[in-house]
């Protein structure tokens, strides 16, 4: 997971705008535009579509697409019905043979796989490329609505999207009266990566009713100092553990150690997908962060 986040960070502005198709010899066209600013020309309908990130292979399934999929990664397992699908890529490095030989209609990626070469070449074979890259909970339901659209599953995406924002709503509701505990998430603590302005966790933690002590750190993944998490002092600590990677990070980072977090036993693991991964899951992420965060807000 780390590896994955990192290649985000260094490759999430590398792309110029890209001139939409003019090759497209059909008159049943609509235009989308990604979140990297791309004007996409799509021809419909979209019956083949490989996934390049496990988050918008959960999208597909969950916008009841699941069927269009002809290639995913080896990082997509959920739901379980991604296992079957051809791999096509670890995420980092797409096989461009595999994917060309699939004859996709579209290719949705995630900026870690958003390399200018490997769009130039899926244009020139007359791939679409959609490009996502959410920010926060709004901008992950505008991924889920959007993917939806493209697959012509409108419906079922707005309806998923109302339930993920009236789950959203009763989370917010539960926690608006109490006092926001400061949080430090820690991706990893050797380094000490954490989550910055640009993660999408940031705004998870605070409408779980947390203000992250990075929440003001440029990008969306730094490494952080011992310093500066020696200064923090932050009241909860978050480590996503587990996951379908098997990430570790069961350990506080040794800069933590004397954080009023580690004196209260305010340590919280969490499944690494719902926090790692900018799909429906997110929600789940939301509810659990909340639950720890404040118990009190929950109880029957």
């Amino acid at each position: 997971m780390l590896a994955l986040l990192l290649f985000v960070c260094a490759f999430s502005h590398c792309s110029a705008p890209r001139a939409p198709k003019t090759s497209v010899n059909t008159a049943n066209v609509r235009e989308f535009t990604d979140d990297v600013g791309h004007r996409v020309l799509i021809a419909l309908p979209v019956e083949r579509v490989i996934s390049l990130a496990p988050n918008l292979t959960e999208i597909v399934f969950a916008v009841n697409g699941g069927k269009s999929l002809v290639g995913v990664t080896s990082f997509c397992d959920y739901p379980a019905e991604a296992k079957a699908i051809e791999r096509v890529s670890d995420t980092l490095h797409p096989s461009m043979e595999r994917i060309i030989a699939l004859g996709p209609q579209v290719v949705l990626v995630s900026t870690a796989s958003q390399l200018e070469n490997f769009t130039q070449q899926l244009d020139a074979h007359h791939i679409a490329v959609f490009v996502t890259n959410p920010h926060d909970l709004e901008s992950i339901f505008r991924s889920i609505q959007q993917i939806a659209e493209i697959l012509d599953r409108k419906s079922d995406g707005d309806q998923l999207v109302n339930q993920l924002r009236a789950r959203t709503h009763a989370v917010e509701a539960a926690v608006k009266s109490s006092r926001p505990i400061s949080v430090f998430y820690q991706l990893s603590d050797q380094p000490l990566y954490t989550a910055g302005k640009d993660a999408f966790v940031t705004d998870l933690i605070r409408r779980a009713g947390g203000t992250s002590v990075t929440a003001n750190v440029p990008g969306a993944w730094p490494r952080y100092s011992a310093e500066s998490a020696l200064a923090a002092k932050p009241e909860a600590i978050v480590l996503p553990t587990g996951g379908s990677d098997g990430s570790g990070n069961s350990q506080v980072a040794v800069a933590l150690k004397q954080s009023p977090a580690v004196v209260n036993g305010k340590i919280f693991r969490i499944n690494a997908d719902h926090l790692s991964r900018p799909g429906p899951r997110a929600v789940d992420g939301l509810e659990e962060l909340a639950r720890v965060l404040h118990p009190e807000s929950f109880k029957q």
